[in-house]
């Protein structure tokens, strides 16, 4: 299915099917199933038994599905799965509005919007582009490990950036952010790597926060409190900014 075209008229097959594991996550399982086997060897079922759903647990956090990605040049994809906790206007983050001797024009200064999401322990933890186009920045900050779904950490956590431009000038910068729980940001993208919109670009272990910060003039198409879903859920599209309501239930 991977590369394959499928669209709103019926056109390409699908089928549901096992989620493969991403081989940042074999090793993890890999462990956890030897010292399952070990523990039922020496200690008996009773203690086997937990192990072996550990081993699963661990397994499944590192899955990584297939995702179909909308190819529409207006549309911002999520690059994160989880629930939307904070929709704000803040200012883009200083690291990204100040020359860094690469080259790669700096980011305005001036109050965007930012969405924030909140990936559990129990969502995908991949991480996907939101548009297509060339890395410029990858900037990565030490930092604490204070609740994720808090907004200063957005300012203080272990973080790193990554600015994607494409080819018409459009540039959007994410936040892969450290939390409580999350210790390891694990980047796949390097600058000057050339990026398909819902292309896997990195994974945070284990349970984090994305912020995504959209191009002026640009309102997210996505409510507080919906649970989105990276490469699918269109998060915004370019230059569009009216209102949308939504009612929980």
């Amino acid at each position: 299915m991977p590369g394959d075209i499928l669209d709103n008229q019926g056109r390409g097959e699908a089928s549901w099917r096992w989620p493969s594991i991403h081989p940042e996550g074999r090793k993890f399982g890999g462990i956890a199933g030897v010292i399952a086997v070990a523990g039922w060897l020496l200690l008996g079922p009773l203690v086997g038994w937990p192990l072996a759903v550990l081993t699963l647990c661990v397994l499944a956090f590192f899955r990584d599905p297939v995702r179909v990605t909308p190819q529409d040049e207006r549309a911002i994809v999520a690059p994160a799965d989880g629930l939307v906790t904070l929709i704000q206007k803040v200012a883009p983050p200083r690291e990204l509005t100040m020359e860094d001797g690469s080259g790669a024009k700096p980011m305005d200064t001036q109050p965007v919007t930012r969405v924030s999401i909140f990936m559990s322990v129990f969502d995908v933890h991949i991480n996907r582009a939101p548009i297509g186009g060339t890395v410029r920045r990858v900037i990565y900050i030490p930092g604490k490990f204070m609740n994720a779904d808090l907004d200063k950490a957005s300012e203080e956590n272990e973080r790193q950036h990554i600015l994607i431009e494409r080819g018409d000038g459009l540039r959007i910068c994410f936040t892969q952010i450290a939390g409580l729980v999350a210790r390891r940001i694990v980047p796949f993208v390097k600058p000057g790597d050339i990026l398909a919109a819902g292309q896997r670009v990195g994974l945070i272990r284990f349970g984090s926060r994305v912020d995504v910060y959209l191009p002026a003039g640009t309102e997210p198409k996505v409510l507080m409190g919906q649970r989105i879903v990276a490469g699918e859920t269109v998060l915004a599209e370019v230059s569009e900014a009216r209102v949308i309501e939504g009612v929980a239930q």
